[in-house]
């Protein structure tokens, strides 16, 4: 039990370290990339020229985003650092196509729209969900509920901003001047990019400190990586409330719920377990082998997110051209070397995991998208 608790805190002292020097640089990335992002019209404006004080403020407000560590923290300071851009803002959650507020800001109480339903069907609503981008309108074209409960603006321009996570919009982001007519849309995109890439970022380091925590049989030797969240396990940031408009699904689809939690309710982990249980590939081996093979496929399949989440252009490239591999060929081998380091010679090391996860997630299942320079 003691060498056990002695190799934990080895463990948590190296994942600190690396973590120390890592998310500056993902932050620094993230604010880098955050800006590249602003329209141009945007960018050559005078106004928003490096020193001025719209420049000044916009980065401020993306590092107060990014001081976030928790999920609430990032999405609060998301409506706090918005509401500087948009005078009346508020949070949409969306689930199964439905879609009910959370907070907002300049439209009286901050909880106001709590658990508001917002009509998905039509209007800019169902545009910026539907096809996952920015929708200007008029507040004619808005909810009309939404429209009677709270008001419009004076000069009747609204937006609707998507926020997406993981490929899929997790919730909306609605806008106008009120009476002050402040709406300004290139900063308001920038905020909402910058709150998404943040709660992935977090999303990644709670998982990396969970990795850790569970080491695996050679993990007292083995290079501590960062890896990026998975698909399958990335850490729902609106998962526990249920919009009480909606009738809860018999077999609803994994996507972002409805509040914001760290981590996902008892009740679904204990039927996500029982579901894999009834499954289980490993269930012929002894305990401690098949706890290795599991862990072993998801730390390779860790570092394959983190491939896709550093290199999406490339990957896209890689698809199309059909060279994935010669594209990201440093990358792969880099993460293969980390993979076999740590499981290399265990138990897992016949299941070929870190293999089968870039055929399954880079190349979708594809041997051919690799590449001829791909070994099999």
């Amino acid at each position: 039990m003691a060498e056990s608790k002695q190799v934990q805190q080895i463990v948590e002292r190296a994942v600190a370290q690396v973590l120390d020097r890592q998310l500056p640089k993902l932050q620094a990335e993230l604010v880098e990339r955050v800006m590249a992002e602003l329209p141009a019209a945007a960018a050559a404006s005078p106004e928003t020229r490096a020193g001025s004080p719209v420049h000044s403020n916009l980065v401020h407000a993306v590092a107060t985003i990014h001081a976030g560590s928790t999920q609430k923290e990032i999405l609060r300071a998301l409506l706090e650092t918005g509401s500087a851009y948009g005078s009346r803002i508020a949070l949409f959650v969306v689930k199964g196509g439905a879609a009910t507020g959370w907070q907002g800001r300049g439209l009286g109480e901050d909880d106001s729209v709590k658990d508001f339903p917002l009509d998905m069907t039509s209007g800019p609503a169902a545009h910026a969900y539907q096809n996952r981008t920015v929708s200007p309108a008029n507040i004619a074209e808005m909810d009309r509920r939404f429209v009677k409960q709270f008001g419009g603006p004076e000069n009747e321009q609204i937006m609707v901003l998507p926020l997406v996570l993981k490929d899929k919009v997790a919730a909306l982001l609605y806008a106008d001047g009120g009476s002050e007519g402040v709406l300004d849309g290139p900063s308001l995109e920038v905020l909402v990019m910058t709150a998404s890439a943040w709660l992935e970022v977090a999303s990644l380091r709670k998982q990396a400190q969970r990795e850790v925590s569970e080491p695996g049989p050679s993990m007292e030797r083995a290079p501590v990586a960062v890896p990026a969240q998975s698909a399958s396990s990335f850490s729902d940031p609106f998962a526990a409330h249920t919009p009480k408009h909606t009738a809860p699904a018999a077999a609803p689809e994994p996507e972002p719920a409805a509040e914001v939690v760290e981590v996902g309710s008892r009740a679904a982990s204990a039927s996500a377990a029982a579901t894999a249980t009834a499954a289980d590939p490993f269930a012929g081996m002894s305990a401690e082998d098949a706890d290795t093979h599991r862990k072993a496929q998801r730390f390779a399949r860790l570092l394959v997110d983190e491939i896709k989440l550093y290199n999406q252009a490339k990957v896209a490239e890689g698809r199309r051209n059909k060279d994935l591999y010669d594209r990201l060929k440093e990358d792969i081998d880099k993460s293969r070397s980390t993979f076999q380091k740590r499981y290399g010679s265990t138990a897992a090391a016949s299941g070929d995991y870190f293999q089968k996860e870039v055929v399954r997630s880079l190349a979708e299942d594809d041997y051919s998208v690799m590449g001829s320079n791909f070994r099999k």
